[in-house]
């Protein structure tokens, strides 16, 4: 879950970071739930209530679906914690998260590709496809931002954050407002979505990849030039 301490030192993922691709989430788990068969691309613990629901109720489709979104982000957190975590490694002041980051662009891009080959109204296999890749890169983010920030930061599923924030008022009276504001930016990261998949329904997969590409960019300036530490 996304804490008041923020992320570790030289992992240059700072406040604005976290807003923007918990915005990015915000907005593609819209895209995701009103044209990709009604399920989301990051929050799994809705996506295996509706494995479950589906399952019960006899509605394939939406099993199928639920599944698929829930391997596919399964593998993107795979991806991107093994990315980040290599990265670390490799420079233990390099900022993790950029490998994870360019992998999720590069998928938030081509989703944003095929999406408008296809007039923004994907058939049966395309929407499986385009939820897939959504997923896997709302994995990419989730495992990418919490290797490279030790478990300090979450900016594709809240549940935690805001349990945080309730638990932190009532037993230390103590309001965080940093976190409160991440946990904003979901909401409108998808009224963004909502909004796009409305009136520029075309459009609605880039401006995600937008968001993140913005992320990547200051997470680069943000390192710029700072060398190596040896151990």
């Amino acid at each position: 879950m996304t804490t008041s301490r923020g992320p570790a030192p030289g992992q240059g993922l700072d406040l604005a970071g976290q807003a923007l691709l918990t915005m990015t989430a915000g907005c593609v788990n819209t895209v995701g739930y009103l044209a990709l068969g009604g399920v989301f691309t990051s929050v799994m613990t809705a996506n295996l209530a509706l494995l479950g629901l589906a399952s019960g109720v006899g509605d394939p489709s939406v099993a199928r679906l639920a599944a698929v979104a829930i391997l596919a982000y399964w593998a993107g957190s795979a991806v991107g914690s093994k990315v980040a975590v290599s990265s670390l490694r490799r420079r233990p002041d390099a900022v993790g998260l950029k490998g994870a980051l360019a992998v999720e662009i590069l998928v938030l891009w081509s989703v944003s590709a095929i999406w408008m080959t296809v007039d923004g109204r994907p058939g049966s296999v395309q929407q499986a496809l385009l939820l897939a890749a959504s997923a896997l890169a709302m994995g990419c983010q989730g495992g990418g931002v919490r290797a490279a920030t030790s478990g300090a930061t979450s900016t594709s599923y809240l549940t935690g954050a805001m349990t945080g924030v309730i638990a932190e008022l009532v037993q230390n009276r103590r309001f965080d407002a940093r976190v409160t504001l991440i946990i904003v930016c979901m909401p409108v990261g998808a009224a963004l979505g909502g909004l796009a998949i409305r009136w520029a329904r075309f459009a609605a997969p880039g401006i995600a990849a937008l968001l993140a590409t913005v992320v990547l960019l200051l997470v680069v300036r943000r390192s710029g030039g700072r060398p190596a530490r040896r151990r």
